[in-house]
């Protein structure tokens, strides 16, 4: 076999990690962030909401079970780089359609193995969330630092709008009374599929349509998509959402729908030291006392204090890791939004029970 090229690692606070390069050669910036999933790696390169940011991705190999055609949130990679310790060109799942080298080739992702991942991680949860470079081509680090130096901060940065359809489109049973109105700020597939499994007609909108364009549909109720960015950089979502809850029709927010539902009750949001990402977070639901294992992919939060002291709302979930909030609803209003992602592919799937809450909430 032949050696790999050399690729470098720089992050913004000067360290440098050295590695072999994997995927496409070339260069790629953008906020590191780590994901603590032992599965489900395609989900997390295909999730909109990681659009702008380089995945460091925690299990020790990635890419062992291969690529598959399903196994996507949406039509494309959105990471804009990958980190990992061994990204396996080799795969051992029947079912899979080709390597993960291949795959991301193929989609321009410039990635770098053979890095101490824990040792970064470890850095990262000290440190604090900070944009990197990854580069197969350049091999000077004070050149790296140049170009590190022009890559904009992710907060501040309002990045739904890229990811968002272009065009409306609808999914799901066209007779079905249940009509929910998708608000797209980088939606997954899969939470689209929950809804239509039961039983909804979906229509999912651009992160920028009007609620009067909305109306045309005749909703039954709203949903509020994840997706990537501040939501603190999109008042226009805000105002948005503040014109749908006076529709007083059923609302379901999901992580940046959750932190765009709190702004619209002025609880601001904040950039949080290192966000969560994985499979294995621990939620308790305060209403009904339960625990459930939750998938996460958020680097913003709500105020905690704000959420507390807001008369209007109640806080439904919070995080058994660090007590930040993970859950509210509006108060004398069918409202309501969560900071995870209860869709959870390819699991757990211990959080499904919302959307058949909100399914119920809209019959």
């Amino acid at each position: 076999m032949n050696k790999q090229p050399t690729a470098i690692l720089l992050l913004s606070d000067g360290t440098v990690f050295y590695g072999k390069s994997f995927g496409k050669r070339g260069t790629a910036t953008g906020e590191i962030c780590f994901n603590t999933g032992m599965t489900g790696y395609q989900e997390v390169f295909t999730d909109p909401s990681y659009y702008g940011q380089i995945v460091i991705m925690n299990n020790v190999h990635v890419g062992n079970y291969g690529v598959k055609d399903t196994d996507v949130e949406s039509a494309t990679v959105k990471i804009q780089g990958l980190i990992g310790r061994n990204l396996e060109e080799l795969y051992s799942r029947k079912q899979a359609k080709g390597s993960l080298e291949t795959y991301l080739n193929d989609n321009g992702i410039v990635s770098i193995e053979d890095i101490d991942t824990r040792v970064l991680v470890e850095h990262i949860r000290n440190a604090g969330a900070m944009n990197c470079i990854i580069s197969s081509e350049i091999t000077e680090v004070e050149q790296l630092k140049a170009e590190l130096a022009k890559v904009p901060s992710m907060k501040g940065l309002e990045l739904a709008s890229k990811v968002s359809t272009n065009e409306a489109y609808e999914v799901g049973n066209a007779d079905s009374q249940i009509k929910i109105a998708v608000v797209d700020y980088g939606v997954k597939s899969n939470i689209l599929k929950c809804m239509t499994d039961r039983g909804a007609h979906v229509k999912v909108f651009p992160a920028t349509a009007t609620v009067s364009e909305m109306k045309t549909f005749n909703p039954s109720g709203y949903f509020i998509s994840n997706g990537p960015g501040d939501p603190g950089a999109m008042g226009y979502a805000v105002d948005t959402l503040k014109e749908i809850l006076q529709e007083n029709k059923p609302v379901f927010g999901i992580c940046l729908g959750h932190q765009l539902l709190a702004l619209a009750h002025n609880i601001p949001t904040y950039k949080m030291h290192h966000g969560h990402r994985g499979l294995n977070h621990p939620v308790k639901n305060v209403i009904s006392g339960k625990c459930e294992i939750t998938t996460q992919n958020h680097g913003f939060g709500v105020d905690p204090e704000a959420v507390k002291n807001n008369p209007d709302i109640e806080i439904t979930h919070v995080n058994l890791n660090d007590n930040s909030i993970e859950g509210i609803r509006v108060k004398g209003k069918k409202a309501f939004s969560v900071q995870y992602h209860p869709e959870s592919f390819p699991g757990p799937h211990d959080s499904r029970y919302l959307f058949d809450e909100f399914i119920e909430m809209v019959k």
